[in-house]
């Protein structure tokens, strides 16, 4: 399971850095937003949904006091 939580928090880094300098342009607008700002908030969601999966995956949360 570690192999692949590694590669779950690999993905929003490429995703942030690497692909960005391909989302850098001002056209189209996407829900009124222009396409480098929706990129980036893209992003920041799908990290915290990523995060929450290798949350999950994790074995030592099971059975933590906080749920």
């Amino acid at each position: 399971m570690r192999k692949y939580a590694q590669v779950l928090l690999i993905i929003p880094f490429i995703g942030m850095c690497v692909l960005l300098p391909i989302a850098n342009r001002i056209e189209p607008y996407i829900l009124g937003m222009p396409f480098l700002l929706f990129w980036l908030v893209l992003w920041m969601v799908l990290s915290s949904l990523v995060l929450f999966i290798v949350y999950k995956l994790d074995p030592t949360n099971e059975g933590s006091e906080y749920e």
